[in-house]
Parts: structure tokens; C-alpha cells; sequence
């Protein structure tokens, strides 16, 4: 049973993993061009990416 939770996640539509990595990497170039950031979900909490490669906690209030 623990080698089936070690296995990569099977979906029924498989491009979907491939479609939300391709995503991601897109925000992370729009970001890059445009001197801006990207918030996503790391380890549970709401992260920001600088283009620098910072990354920093991000707290709903506004402050970082």
C-alpha cells in the first residue's frame, strides 16, 4: 500500500498535470517581464515569488 502513495498520481485526464506545470511556469516568465510576483500554496501557507527568487510568507492582510 505505501509503494501505491509513492507513485506519481495517476488522473484520468492526464494532460492535466502537464497543463498546470506549463501554467505555473508561464506566470513565473509573465512575473520575470513585468518586475511583479506570483503567490501559490507551498507546504499549506500562501507564499510570494520574486523574479530574484525570494520567496517570502504572504499574510491576506496586505503585509509581507
Amino acid at each position: 500500500m505505501l509503494e501505491e502513495q509513492n507513485n506519481e498520481t495517476k488522473r484520468k485526464y492526464g494532460w492535466v498535470d502537464k497543463w498546470a506545470k506549463m501554467t505555473g511556469e508561464r506566470a513565473r516568465i509573465d512575473a520575470k517581464v513585468n518586475n511583479t510576483y506570483i503567490i501559490y500554496e507551498k507546504d499549506g501557507k500562501l507564499v510570494k515569488e520574486f523574479p530574484n527568487g525570494d520567496i517570502i510568507p504572504f499574510n491576506k492582510n496586505g503585509e509581507s
